[in-house]
């Protein structure tokens, strides 16, 4: 307890600094909290991946939806706090002196602090993303190609630390966060993005192996909640916490707290394997149109697009209950919109447009 105080109490020091010096660079710090944000993964960077190949855009979404599985896990076992409400209740500062630290809007999240999501999220897909593109550029044979590997593997490694390193200082910046619960998100994110390098059967699980999936996640979350609940253990027990320091309760969003995530992330898995399994998914990504360049960037397109609009969709937060099952059905329809339903229009549209040229 004491050398955690006391690690806590250093990080303290690392966040004052870095209000106080890299003030001018706020609004970059709070953009990339945001590119960090696992959210992005499933609006922006599956639907770019998928099109161009549907192999790393699977893999992708496994590897959100586990990493961000285990992330709650450790939360629950490891009780991290978070440096906004540590500082107000720590008494390790004598004279009830605690330092200031200043919150965002973005600041007030409601969950443990123990390993960062945004940091392990953030190093899991890009990960992914970058040994995805290296993978194109291994096969080369001759001399200057290999060079020219060589030099792709250094720029995109490099740009990936680059990103991560910018993630974890932005989340320290805004108080969310204390230093050593970053870096294990991510060194954490890395393992399991490794992990699934070396697992080819998700690229052919049927829609019944991603039910039995989405059900052993929920019931092990649901089960070690319960149990730990019945010893008079509370995994809550960090939202009372943050709706008490948060400096404004406008920042409060029930979309951060443990159970939102979860349900998030099983009703994108679940949309997955629904629509790789579909009939839509089969007659348009798998037929002579799928190897089009006008088809893949037409459904990029459109994907994008369309799943811009579902931020437009408001999910009412005054019955919590509903909340999760509105948020499962919308957290299902982005997958499926980007796997069947946008490909099946793009398919429908040329071959409409090929027939009415012949």
């Amino acid at each position: 307890s004491i050398k955690m105080d006391l690690l806590h109490s250093n990080g303290v020091l690392i966040i004052q600094h870095l209000q106080r010096d890299y003030r001018a660079y706020q609004d970059f710090l709070n953009f990339m909290s945001h590119v960090g944000d696992p959210r992005n993964i499933f609006s922006i960077y599956f639907p770019l991946w998928f099109q161009l190949n549907q192999v790393v855009g699977t893999k992708m979404i496994w590897v959100a939806v586990i990493g961000d599985w285990f992330n709650l896990i450790f939360k629950w076992i490891l009780f991290g706090h978070r440096p906004y409400w540590w500082v107000q209740e720590t008494m390790i500062y004598p004279n009830q002196s605690s330092p200031c630290l200043e919150q965002f809007p973005i600041t007030c999240e409601t969950g443990p602090g123990s390993p960062s999501g945004h940091a392990m999220g953030s190093s899991c897909v890009w990960y992914v993303m970058v040994t995805a593109a290296l993978s194109y550029t291994v096969r080369w044979k001759d001399k200057s190609a290999v060079t020219l590997h060589r030099l792709t593997w250094s720029f995109l490694w490099s740009i990936f630390w680059i990103i991560q390193i910018s993630v974890c200082i932005s989340r320290v910046f805004i108080a969310t966060h204390f230093p050593h619960q970053v870096v294990l998100g991510v060194f954490a994110g890395i393992l399991v993005a490794e992990a699934f390098e070396h697992t080819p059967a998700i690229q052919t699980a049927s829609l019944r192996m991603y039910i039995k999936t989405n059900l052993f996640l929920f019931i092990f979350a649901l089960g070690f909640y319960l149990s730990l609940k019945l010893l008079d253990i509370d995994l809550l027990w960090s939202v009372p916490k943050a709706k008490k320091w948060c400096a404004n309760p406008d920042w409060i969003n029930i979309d951060t707290t443990p159970f939102a995530g979860l349900v998030r992330n099983l009703g994108a898995l679940f949309g997955l394997g629904l629509g790789i399994n579909s009939e839509m998914f089969i007659t348009s990504c798998k037929g002579k149109n799928s190897c089009k360049i006008s088809f893949r960037i037409l459904c990029i397109a459109a994907s994008l697009a369309t799943l811009q609009l579902y931020n437009f969709v408001k999910i009412p937060t005054h019955t919590e209950y509903l909340f999760y099952v509105l948020s499962f059905c919308k957290s299902a329809a982005m997958p499926l919109t980007v796997v069947a339903l946008v490909p099946y229009c793009v398919h429908s549209l040329m071959r409409t447009t090929e027939k009415k040229l012949n």
